[in-house]
Formats: structure tokens, sequence, C-alpha cells
């Protein structure tokens, strides 16, 4: 069983990560020659104040 964590920044629509997830479990399918039913898709979305690189805040919009 297939469990894939993708972290991104705030600001998709539903719609939008509805989307990436099912391609995101087309694309483990066909590649890791899974059913899709096995797969498990967390989608974990951080303010855009909460991301920095080098201490630095870069998720601003």
């Amino acid at each position: 069983m297939p469990l894939v964590h993708i972290d991104l920044l705030a600001g998709r629509t539903p719609e939008q990560l509805k989307q990436m997830a099912a391609d995101v479990t087309a694309a483990i399918a066909k590649n890791a020659n899974v059913p899709a039913d096995d797969i498990h898709i967390v989608l974990n979305e951080m303010p855009h104040d909460h991301y920095f690189v080098a201490g630095k805040e870069k998720g601003a919009k």
C-alpha cells in the first residue's frame, strides 16, 4: 500500500487538490503497478507564514 505525503502551501481550491490527488494516484498506480484503491494520499497544507528557508520567511504572498 503506497502512502504518499505531499506538503504544500495553502491556497489551492478543493477542485485543484482533488485533481492533484487523482493525477498522483494514476502515476503511482502506473509506475508502481499497484491498484488505485490501494494508494493513500495525505495532503498537508500550511499557511504561507509558516514556511521558511535559511530562517527567512519564503511563503509570503
